[in-house]
C-alpha cells in the first residue's frame, strides 16, 4: 500500500489520522510506503515515484523509520491512499491526474477529490443544509447578511478554520470581510447562516464506504471563539450519533459510493451538514483514543473487502 502524505517528518504523531491508517496496514502485515506528491512522474505508460517503504512506532524516537529511496511504477501497488492535505491547488490537481494515470485502486478517487470541493459539495444535499450563498459579489453578501442577522463567511478552499469570518447582526467590519475575502468581489466565497448549535460542538462524522463509525467526535470552540475546529483551539468530545446525523448519512452515502469517496468526514452543526471532507479527513485518532475503537482498523476492512472482490 502507498501512502502520499505531506511530509512525514512534519506530521503530528500524536494526532495525525494518516498514521492510524498506516499503523492498521503495519498489524496487517501490509508492506507500506510513502512518498510526497512531487515525486511522482508519469514516463511512458507508466507512473513511477521516489517511494520510501515506512514502519511506524509510535512509542519510540524516532516515531518513524523510512527505508532507502526507490523508483517504483505505482501499477506496482495494490492500493494508494491520497492523503495530501489541502490546499487543493495547481499541484495538488496535477497529483491527481498522475494518480489516475497509474491505473491503481485510489482512495479516494482522484476525479471525486477534483470535483468534490469540500464546500460545495455539501450543497449537493440542499435538504440537509443550513441557508447559505455562495457568491462573490459584495451586495448579494450584504443582502445575504441582513436577511439573516448573524452570518458565517468562509473561503471556498480553506481547511481547519482558517479565514471564517462570524458577522454579528450589528457588524461594522462586514465591508473590510467581504473585501477581504472576495478579493474585491473577485473571488467566491460561501456564507452561512449562523448556527448557536456550534456551542454544543462541530460534529466531525467519519464514513467508511458509506456506513458512519458512531461515535463521533463533537468538537467544542474554545474560550472567546466561534470556531471549533481542533486547529483553531477548539477541544473534543466523543458523542453518539443522534438519528438526524443517521439520517444526514444516508442522504449523502449514495453519492459517496458512486462516486469512489471510501473515507470522509462529514461536518454536521445541529441538524445541518455543513462541509464533506474528502481530502484528509482528521479525528480518527480522537475517537480512537476516547472510545476504544480502531477506524483505521475499520477502513483497512473495507478496502480488504474491495481487494478480495476485484
Amino acid at each position: 500500500m502507498g501512502f502520499v502524505l505531506d511530509p512525514i517528518a512534519g506530521l503530528n504523531h500524536a494526532k495525525d489520522s494518516s498514521l492510524a491508517l498506516i499503523l492498521a496496514a503495519q498489524r496487517r502485515g501490509h508492506r507500506c510506503f510513502y512518498w510526497q506528491p512531487h515525486a511522482m512522474r508519469l514516463e511512458g505508460e507508466a507512473v513511477w515515484a521516489g517511494m520510501q517503504a515506512v514502519c511506524l512506532d509510535l512509542q519510540a524516537d524516532p516515531w518513524f523509520e523510512l527505508g532507502e529511496i526507490c523508483d517504483v511504477p505505482l501499477n506496482s501497488l495494490e492500493l494508494v491512499f491520497m492523503r495530501k492535505d489541502p490546499p487543493v491547488d495547481l499541484n495538488y490537481i496535477y497529483a491527481t491526474y498522475l494518480l489516475e494515470r497509474s491505473r491503481v485502486w485510489v482512495v479516494n478517487r482522484p476525479a471525486a477529490l477534483r470535483d468534490c470541493n469540500e464546500k460545495l459539495f455539501a450543497t449537493q444535499f440542499p435538504q440537509c443544509c443550513p441557508p447559505l450563498l455562495v457568491s462573490a459579489e459584495p451586495a448579494a453578501l450584504r443582502r445575504f447578511h441582513a436577511q439573516h442577522g448573524e452570518v458565517v463567511y468562509k473561503p471556498l478552499d480553506g481547511m481547519g478554520g482558517r479565514s471564517v469570518f462570524r458577522a454579528r447582526a450589528a457588524e461594522h467590519n462586514l465591508g473590510v470581510i467581504l473585501e477581504t475575502l472576495t478579493e474585491c468581489g473577485r473571488r467566491p466565497i460561501m456564507a452561512q447562516r449562523y448556527l448557536p448549535e456550534i456551542a454544543a460542538g462541530d460534529k466531525r462524522i467519519l464514513v467508511i464506504d458509506g456506513e458512519p463509525v458512531d461515535p463521533c467526535l463533537a468538537r467544542l470552540p474554545g474560550a472567546g471563539e466561534s470556531r471549533a475546529n481542533l486547529a483553531a483551539g477548539g477541544r473534543g468530545r466523543v458523542q453518539p450519533l443522534t438519528e438526524r446525523d443517521r439520517w444526514i448519512v444516508e442522504q449523502v452515502a449514495p453519492e459517496l459510493r458512486r462516486r469512489g469517496l471510501l473515507f470522509v468526514g462529514l461536518d454536521v452543526i445541529g441538524d445541518y451538514l455543513t462541509e464533506i471532507n474528502v481530502t484528509c479527513p482528521t479525528c480518527v485518532r480522537e475517537i480512537d483514543r476516547d472510545a476504544g475503537t480502531d477506524i483505521g482498523g475499520l477502513v483497512m476492512d473495507a478496502v480488504e473487502r474491495r481487494l478480495a472482490a476485484a
